[in-house]
């Protein structure tokens, strides 16, 4: 029985990449990314050790407590499971990592699961399964940020990532929402200026990396955050104006 509720991502969801933020530590990073509103905050480092991971988890649940943002984690079921109960409330996992269903096993039912998709099978798998709480999409534009996570076994189970899925557009986002009840992200070269398009292609949350780690982080977040609001606010003063059309007809 589930006893974790829905996920309520709200419109940033920003990934705390420890490349990208290298030289600033990640839980400093997750710390300005929360004091800039960001609710939903996410842990990705795919060359980190083992105890990287931990002291960096410990730390950054300790930067979160009384923030009210939820902590997730890449890939690292093991940790979500360890630290659930001191702050970490999901685990995103992608189509080569494990399966929902193992994930679960592993964190029990008080975690939210996450699962990226990047075509219509893969999203309609993800919306049948009940072990996932959340789905994401992309890339909607092309990104250099993040690559896929499988190897590339022309050169070896070791060898280089592959290049980023191709675009899937707004299109797709649209298609996504008409099909999903789920909480739905949208990521892949997201910046301040594309957050109200995604937005209003029927994302719940725009997931931003890159966006959210260069240069200043707080001030990165802020301005995603404020793009949100604006769409926000543009969003309910048209409801408003439709509203008094339809009573004055």
């Amino acid at each position: 029985m589930s006893v974790r509720g829905r996920p309520q991502p709200g419109p940033i969801y920003a990934i705390a990449d420890a490349m990208a933020l290298a030289p600033l530590p990640v839980a400093a990073a997750v710390a300005e990314m929360a004091a800039a509103g960001v609710r939903s905050i996410q842990i990705r480092a795919k060359r980190w050790t083992g105890r990287q991971w931990h002291e960096a988890v410990e730390a950054s649940c300790r930067a979160l407590e009384g923030s009210g943002a939820d902590l997730w984690l890449d890939d690292r079921a093991d940790l979500a499971a360890l630290f659930g109960a001191a702050g970490v409330r999901g685990l995103h996992v992608g189509q080569s990592d494990l399966p929902p269903a193992a994930a679960r096993r592993a964190i029990g039912n008080s975690l939210w699961i996450g699962q990226s998709t990047h075509n219509e099978l893969q999203l309609i798998a993800a919306d049948a399964d009940p072990e996932v709480d959340l789905i994401a999409v992309g890339p909607v534009f092309p990104t250099t940020g993040k690559t896929r996570s499988e190897p590339s076994y022309r050169h070896g189970p070791s060898g280089p990532p592959l290049p980023p899925e191709p675009a899937i557009g707004l299109e797709f986002v649209g298609w996504a929402r008409s099909r999903t009840a789920k909480p739905l992200l949208a990521i892949g070269g997201i910046d301040a200026s594309r957050v109200g398009a995604v937005l209003a292609a029927g994302a719940d949350a725009v997931v931003a990396l890159g966006a959210a780690c260069r240069g200043d982080v707080r001030t990165s977040c802020r301005r995603l955050a404020a793009a949100a609001a604006a769409f926000g606010e543009k969003r309910a003063s048209n409801v408003e104006s439709e509203g008094g059309a339809c009573g004055s007809s």
